[in-house]
C-alpha cells in the first residue's frame, strides 16, 4: 500500500475514534514562543519533548537547517506574524548537531536535480535569471555560526517588536541536550545598559 493510502486509512480511523480530542487547543501559543528549527526527522518528536512542549505551546517553523537567510523572506515573515498576530512574545532559533546542511555542496545538489530529471536548460535559465542558485542552495560550515547569524538577522530586523527576546540554541538530535548559544534576555539587558 502507498504512503498516501496508509495516511488516508489512518486518518479516517483517527477522526472516527475522535483521537484528535487530546490535541485540541487554540491557534495561539500557550507559552508565547515562536521557534525556528530544522526539518530533520530526528527532531519531529525529540525537540518538543526536550523543550517540554505540548500541542499548542509554541509556533514551530521548520526549514532545512533552521536558517534565516534574509530579513524579508518567508521564515522572517512567519516569525513576525507569530509575534504580531498570534500572541508569541519571544523567538527561539534552534539548530542541531549533525545537520545535513553542514557543508552541503550546491553543485552536488544541482547534480542530483539533473539526475532526477531537471534539464540543464532549466538550471541555466535560473542561473541567468538573476537567481544565484549556488548561494540559494548553500548550507553552512558551522551550526553555531549559523544560529548566531539567524539570531542576528532577527534581533536587528527593523520590524521586530522592541524588547523581544531572541534566543539561540543547538539541540543534539539523539539525546535532546540543549547548548545555549545566546540568551535573548541577557542580550536585552546589555542593550538597555547602552
Amino acid at each position: 500500500m502507498s504512503n498516501l493510502h496508509d495516511v488516508m486509512e489512518h486518518n479516517r480511523k483517527f477522526v472516527d475514534d475522535k483521537d484528535y480530542e487530546q490535541y485540541l487547543t487554540t491557534g495561539f501559543p500557550d507559552k508565547k514562543m515562536v521557534i525556528v528549527t530544522c526539518m530533520d526527522t530526528r527532531l519531529t518528536e525529540m525537540l518538543p519533548k526536550a523543550l517540554n512542549l505540548r500541542n499548542g505551546d509554541a509556533k514551530i517553523i521548520k526549514n532545512a537547517g533552521a536558517i534565516i537567510t534574509q530579513p524579508f523572506g518567508n521564515i522572517m515573515r512567519s516569525v513576525l506574524i507569530a509575534l504580531y498576530e498570534l500572541k508569541a512574545e519571544e523567538v527561539f532559533i534552534i539548530g542541531h548537531h549533525q545537520c545535513g546542511m553542514t557543508g552541503i555542496n550546491p553543485e552536488t545538489v544541482v547534480g542530483h536535480m539533473t539526475e532526477r530529471g531537471i534539464s540543464e536548460g532549466t538550471i541555466k535559465t535560473l542561473k541567468n535569471s538573476g537567481l544565484n542558485l549556488m548561494n540559494w542552495l548553500v548550507g553552512f560550515d558551522n551550526v553555531r555560526s549559523s544560529v548566531e547569524n539567524s539570531v542576528h538577522i532577527v534581533r536587528n530586523h527593523p520590524l521586530l517588536p522592541p524588547n523581544t527576546p531572541v534566543h539561540g540554541l543547538i539541540i543534539h538530535p539523539n539525546t535532546g541536550e540543549l547548548d545555549l548559544v545566546t540568551d535573548g534576555y541577557e542580550a536585552l539587558r546589555e542593550l538597555q545598559k547602552q
